[in-house]
Parts: C-alpha cells; sequence; structure tokens
C-alpha cells in the first residue's frame, strides 16, 4: 500500500488542487496535513481576523473531505519537523505541495527538501496553485521579472492557464493516522464584529452569486465606494479557498468588459507574486528606494492614532479606516486613498501602516498588502512615485451622495451629499452640531511636506 502526504498551505480547497490530484494519482493512500506552525504565532501574523478565517476554511476543508471519506489530519509544530515526522510515520514516498513566494515560503521549502531528502521521501513542489500564472513563467527579456504592470499584463493575458481539475471523489487515509482537533474561531477575542465566514464553500457560492449579479458592471462600479460592486473574494484568494485559474477561466467565459476588468485585477495579485518571488526583501525594504526620511511612530504618534482611529477629519479617510475596523476588510479604492493619506500627507514611514492593516485584514497578505503599500508610497513598482491623491477630490468623485461616509461616519449622516467631504466649509452653527474632529492636517501643508522631503520644491 503506498502513501503521498498533502501539505496544504495556502491553498485549502478541494477543486482545482494539483497538489492533492497528483497524490491520488501517485498511491493507494493519501494523507491531507496541515501544519500550525508556531514561527507564524512568533512573527505575529496569527492575527485574530485570520485566525477565525482560518479555522473556517479548516473545518469546511475537513467536511468536504469526510464526505469523499477522508479528513483532514491537523499537527502542530515547526512544518519541516511535522512533516518529516508523519512521512516516516506512515512510510510515504512522497510529500506535494503549493510554490509559495515569500521568503518564509522559500526557506520552509528548503528546510523541507532537507529533512525529507534525509529519510529518502521526495518533496513536489507544484507552480501556479496560488496564482493563474506561475510566478517566473513570464519574464522580460534580460530580466528575472516585470517591474511594470502593463507589459507584464500584455504577456500574462497570452499565456495558456492550465487546465482546471474537479474536486475528487473520493480520498482514503490511512486508518492509523492520528492528528489534533481542528481550530475553531470559539474563544477568539479582538474580532471584527463584521468578518465574513471562511472555507471554500462560502467562496463558491459568494463567487457564482456575484458572478450572477455584478461581473457585468464591474467595470462602471468597481470604484463605487457605497455602490460595494466588488467581488470581496479577496480573503477566500488569501487563503487559496478559491482557484485563481478557475476564476480567471470562469470569468473569460463569461465575456464582456466587466469581466475583463475583474481579470486584470487578478493579473494584478500574480504580477505582484512574480515580483517577491525574485525580491523577498521587498516584504520590508523599498522596491525603489526613494530614500524617504519618513516621520517615525514616535513624531508621528499622535496623527498615527488618529489615523488608526478614523479621526483625521478627512471624511473618506476616516470612512475607510472604520470599515477596517469593523469589517476586517476595506474596498480596494478606499485603501489606496487610506495609505497615501498617511505616507504622502502625514509623511509617515510606509511599514507603519502596512503593518496596522495586517493587524485587521483578514486578506492581510504579505505579497499584496507590502507590494501595495509600497506602490501608495512611491517606493514600489508605480511609474509615477510622486504622485499624491486629494482625499476631498477622491471622496466626490468615488463617493458622490456621500453615502459610503455616511454609512461609516454617523456624525455626518445629517450632512447632505458632497457637502459631507469638506465640513469645514458648513456655516459655523451647522458645523459646531457635529461631533467631528477638524482637519488634522492641511493638504497643501502636507504636499508641501512632502515634496520638500523628496527634494521636489
Amino acid at each position: 500500500m503506498t502513501v503521498a502526504v498533502v501539505l496544504f498551505t495556502s491553498d485549502l480547497r478541494l477543486h482545482d488542487h494539483p497538489p492533492l490530484r497528483a497524490a491520488l494519482a501517485a498511491a493507494d493512500e493519501v494523507v491531507p496535513l496541515f501544519v500550525r506552525d508556531p514561527g507564524v504565532h512568533a512573527a505575529g501574523f496569527d492575527a485574530p481576523n485570520r485566525s477565525a478565517f482560518l479555522a473556517d476554511c479548516l473545518a469546511d476543508l475537513d467536511a468536504s473531505l469526510r464526505r469523499r471519506g477522508g479528513r483532514l489530519v491537523v499537527r502542530t509544530g515547526p512544518v519541516a519537523r511535522e512533516v518529516r515526522a508523519l512521512a516516516v510515520e506512515c512510510r510515504a514516498s512522497e510529500v506535494h505541495m503549493a510554490a509559495g513566494v515569500t521568503g518564509y515560503a522559500q526557506r520552509r521549502e528548503e528546510r523541507l527538501r532537507e529533512e525529507l531528502g534525509d529519510h529518502g521521501v521526495a518533496l513536489r513542489v507544484h507552480d501556479g496553485v496560488l496564482t493563474a500564472v506561475a510566478a517566473g513563467a513570464v519574464t522580460p527579456a534580460g530580466s528575472d521579472h516585470y517591474a511594470v504592470f502593463t507589459p507584464y499584463f500584455r504577456r500574462w493575458s497570452q499565456e495558456r492557464l492550465r487546465d482546471t481539475c474537479p474536486a475528487p471523489r473520493a480520498v482514503r487515509v490511512p486508518d492509523a493516522v492520528r492528528g489534533e482537533p481542528l481550530p475553531s474561531r470559539d474563544g477568539l477575542s479582538g474580532l471584527s464584529p463584521g468578518l465574513p465566514s471562511g472555507g471554500e464553500s462560502r467562496g463558491r457560492e459568494r463567487f457564482s452569486r456575484w458572478v450572477r449579479e455584478n461581473l457585468s458592471g464591474y467595470e462602471d462600479h468597481h470604484d463605487d465606494l457605497a455602490g460595494d460592486a466588488t467581488s470581496r473574494l479577496s480573503p477566500y484568494l488569501h487563503f487559496g479557498a478559491l482557484s485563481p485559474v478557475e476564476l480567471v477561466r470562469r470569468a473569460r467565459a463569461h465575456g464582456g468588459s466587466g469581466a475583463d476588468a475583474f481579470v486584470r485585477q487578478l493579473c494584478w495579485r500574480d504580477f505582484h507574486h512574480q515580483v517577491l518571488a525574485v525580491r523577498p526583501a521587498a516584504s520590508t525594504l523599498d522596491y525603489r528606494t526613494r530614500h524617504d526620511r519618513w516621520r517615525t511612530e514616535e513624531e508621528a504618534a499622535e496623527d498615527i492614532a488618529a489615523w488608526r482611529e478614523g479621526r483625521t477629519g478627512y471624511p473618506v479617510v476616516d470612512a475607510a479606516m472604520r470599515q477596517l475596523r469593523h469589517e476586517g476588510w476595506m474596498h480596494n479604492r478606499a485603501r489606496l486613498l487610506a495609505a497615501h493619506f498617511l505616507a504622502k500627507t502625514l509623511y509617515v514611514d510606509w511599514r507603519i501602516g502596512a503593518r496596522h492593516f495586517l493587524d485587521l485584514l483578514v486578506d492581510g497578505d504579505i505579497v499584496n498588502n507590502q507590494l501595495n503599500w509600497q506602490w501608495a508610497a512611491g517606493t514600489g513598482t508605480d511609474t509615477r512615485p510622486h504622485r499624491v491623491l486629494n482625499p476631498v477630490a477622491q471622496g466626490r468623485r468615488l463617493d458622490p451622495r456621500g453615502a459610503y461616509v455616511h454609512r461609516w461616519v454617523p456624525e455626518l449622516r445629517d450632512v447632505a451629499g458632497g457637502r459631507v467631504h469638506e465640513p469645514w466649509r458648513l456655516p459655523e452653527r451647522e458645523r459646531a452640531r457635529l461631533d467631528y474632529p477638524g482637519p488634522l492636517i492641511d493638504l497643501a501643508d502636507g504636499l508641501a511636506r512632502f515634496k520638500h522631503a523628496r527634494g521636489r520644491d
């Protein structure tokens, strides 16, 4: 009786799962394994919102496996040690897993290959599981990655995607293999009240419903803050509860300008993966340094606190930060505005903002969170690194009736329409009735500080 192990990491699904399909083809029995790595806790990445969503994903994965005669085996400890111990215990000849791109994922693979090799167990790493196109599959002449999105998108669009594979009908797990109880969101503190439920089943339901109801209008409405026409699939993609290959294929099959715009957003995700795959240090260091002398956490403590708490006095920024705290999620355009405001108006180190986002975002992702923050701060891949977004002008454009602000900043609910984006311009009598702070900083002052620091006076 031959045995293979499938190590689940950020690919918590059964549909379109190449490592699982390969293991089932290679062995009589398969052990689906998830390892709770204490290194994740030590690095501070097991934030409550993501821990809760992860627990949902693991419970859903286990339930799906049990319907097919299998089960999920959970163990706790350093990943290489636990995988090696299980492989030896069940006499597995192979371990299958998805390729990752972060520095942590690359080191994990190296340790696994070393530990397993010492015991004659082969490690099979599968590309194109966490992304639609594998990182490194598309490169320009003379470089190991694309540093600009548009030419990457052109090449990426020409790539032939691999075929998707259905969920298996049966998964046979060795009876003797034992694991720990599944983690649960019960007892977790500090959760956002509006946190969504995780798991492949929920993700597939959400995607199918969104395709029917919203995909056709996505191009025209995805920037509408109040309309909330985005897919909200990012948490399911982060945990791999949905396959990016399947999402691209289904969107293209649907067709239309909305589908094209959605696929472009999925390409941005792949773009960031291929950058970090060859520049893993960009998770903490500037991809393109501008030699900024950022204000430190100590220097800007009061401004940072106001930004985190949603009381900067700029309504669209405050609405965004309050949505983040309540839902553990934020509209993509709101993320951009909030990040620009911290980095380019308050001139605070982007890493401080990125860390706060990782503390709350259920889709908090080292790849996309860090590189999007660098894009906003002008130290990443943006070809216009000095652009500054005016939150007043952006609020009027993306929330013209003030509905987004009214939802998240109830102090301003009685301020009608576009006036809500400049409450300081209201008549004094009306302004006095508002329990809302004045602007934290004048936008012109913030821009002058930023230009001076960048040597662009």
